[in-house]
């Protein structure tokens, strides 16, 4: 059976979420290949092989701390050239899709990003993608090369599928170019206890109806009894009432979380090319005729001052 390189995102050996989904949807394709990178690459075994991994590939090297990306794609090169998978998956972050790309340059294949799906084809790898604003729904494949595909947080269901996780050493040569931009000072972002928004199950996000900073206390105790991430419309990160890392939409960040709740958002396309691939939506806005009532699956149409207050207490009450 052929061989699938996964790439694997994790924080000194602590595999994150969109990780183990690209391993289930690997599985569908052929054998998962992780490539493991950086400080507590080889503590990722366990957790890999737990979900399907065939084989790990490591390597530990300071340039993948102190440089960015570049290293990142030597590597994957690397496993490429030992490997010759029938394709490279890699999670769809700003970072994840900036290696893909570079990878699929030095290698000379197409790409796809942004996949919210995956299976087998007679001639390789067929990918959905929602494009054009989530208005339209394509399935492609790449026809030269070997496919590199990004793919989405929350678009797959992790499965536990134990297999051997037998860990390698991987040969990496960097190149010139690996050392190019180096890092000068982190940074570590204040933790909100939240999960991470384009990982996050369930999203609860405000908007313009929101009206002010100090209202979106009201969004989040319901995110935080829901154990959701906060999102906000361009509108609301526009005025300065939540910080732009918490933007969804088409200058912001994209989510497909199992449940989306947006509260006093209209519903502009720009919003929408965010959210619109979440499995379920929910609004609430006291116009009745705002457009994000086109798209959702519930809609509540209230001044979401009453309606979210009631909600948070309901499910504070029935958690007992």
């Amino acid at each position: 059976m052929a061989e699938v390189l996964v790439y694997v995102d994790h924080v000194d050996g602590a595999v994150r979420k969109p990780t183990l989904e690209l391993l289930t949807l690997a599985r569908r394709l052929g054998e998962p290949v992780a490539v493991a990178l950086g400080n507590g690459a080889a503590d990722t075994a366990a957790t890999l092989a737990e979900h399907g991994a065939v084989k790990v590939l490591t390597h530990d090297a300071s340039e993948y701390a102190d440089y960015l990306v570049v290293p990142k794609v030597d590597a994957l090169q690397a496993a490429h050239e030992a490997v010759s998978p029938a394709a490279v998956l890699v999670p769809s972050s700003a970072e994840g899709k900036e290696i893909a790309a570079r990878l699929a340059l030095r290698i000379g294949a197409g790409i796809i990003t942004d996949a919210i799906d995956l299976e087998a084809g007679d001639e390789g790898p067929v990918a959905t993608q929602s494009v054009f604003a989530a208005s339209f729904t394509t399935k492609s494949r790449v026809i030269k090369g070997t496919p590199v595909i990004t793919v989405k947080p929350n678009s797959a269901a992790v499965e536990a599928a134990p297999a051997a996780g037998a860990v390698e050493a991987l040969a990496v040569t960097f190149s010139d170019k690996a050392t190019g931009t180096k890092v000068t000072a982190r940074t570590p972002r204040e933790s909100t206890g939240r999960p991470e928004l384009t990982e996050a199950a369930i999203v609860v996000s405000g908007g313009r109806g929101v009206n002010g900073a100090e209202n979106f206390a009201i969004i989040e105790a319901l995110a935080d009894q829901l154990g959701a991430a906060v999102g906000a419309s361009r509108a609301a990160v526009d005025a300065g009432w939540y910080p732009h890392t918490n933007q969804v939409g088409q200058t912001g960040k994209s989510v497909s979380p199992q449940l989306y709740i947006a509260n006093g958002i209209s519903g502009a396309i720009q919003h929408r090319a965010g959210m619109q691939t979440s499995k379920t939506i929910v609004a609430v806005n006291k116009d009745a005729e705002a457009p994000i009532f086109e798209l959702v699956d519930y809609g509540v149409v209230g001044d979401l001052f009453d309606v979210v207050p009631q909600l948070t207490e309901e499910i504070k009450t029935r958690k007992g």
